[in-house]
């Protein structure tokens, strides 16, 4: 998976690029990004990236030309590639968009700022995406969200590959509950279930457990979820069993 990246502080991304996971990507040559400085494609002494908004208003906003120049510049420098701007007006990520997006052999994330860049640079990029709900100082934070998200799904970057069918959102629901030693922690007991070797009852368990926990703390996500009959019948009861009040019954 190749990532350019067009800011203008392409500093931001050294020290999340070189810990962890995303580190080891790119030394094992899977994941592969590249940082461009958006005032190298400026024409002025002064490297302008922005300039006052028509119609008057507070802060400043991002110039159409060198975004543009910089997205021709980058997509013609390799592989086609998808270009995406970072934008509280974009589309929310979600784990299907983060699916979509890792079976792409190139993006492209363009990170705006201040007050947003000038509307007619939309013409010239392939979707705009959000992080969320709220809005950041610039679009950086949002793109480094992107690569962490896109990279885990890159086959051989992580150590187990059920790892990230087993998670939060991969299925439409939260993650089960996990546990690790001691079995007692605090008076707090592991569940009895993880403990049998019964690797049936364990997953089942752990699947009841993940429509629970979606149901107690985000029960948006169950309309879009992939539900077997008998979860459907499990939600069913614990609907019926927990019609609103307090933590839904265990499974």
């Amino acid at each position: 998976m190749r990532v350019d990246v067009i800011t203008l502080f392409p500093e931001f991304f050294t020290g999340p690029l070189d810990v962890g996971m995303m580190q080891r990507a790119r030394e094992k040559g899977l994941l592969d990004v590249r940082l461009w400085q958006l005032r190298a494609f400026t024409h002025d002494r002064h490297q302008t990236v922005d300039d006052t908004p028509y119609g008057g208003g507070a802060g400043m906003v991002m110039k159409p030309e060198p975004l543009v120049e910089a997205l021709e510049a980058v997509r013609a420098d390799g592989p086609r590639a998808r270009a995406i701007l970072l934008t509280p007006q974009g589309q929310v990520l979600t784990q299907e968009r983060v699916r979509r997006l890792a079976r792409e052999e190139r993006l492209i994330l363009v990170c705006g700022r201040y007050e947003g860049v000038d509307e007619r640079v939309r013409a010239f990029v392939d979707e705009e995406l959000s992080v969320g709900d709220y809005v950041l100082t610039g679009g950086e934070y949002g793109a480094l969200v992107v690569i962490d998200a896109v990279t885990r799904l890159v086959p051989g970057v992580l150590g187990s590959e059920a790892s990230p069918e087993e998670e939060s959102f991969s299925e439409g629901l939260l993650e089960y509950p996990q546990y690790t030693r001691p079995p007692v922690f605090r008076g707090m007991e592991v569940p009895q279930v993880l403990t049998t070797g019964n690797h049936g009852e364990i997953a089942r368990w752990r699947r009841r457990e993940a429509i629970r926990r979606t149901l107690e703390r985000r029960p948006d996500l169950l309309p879009a979820a992939s539900l077997s009959r008998e979860d459907e019948v499990w939600l069913s009861e614990l609907r019926k069993r927990w019609p609103g009040g307090g933590d839904p019954p265990e499974a």
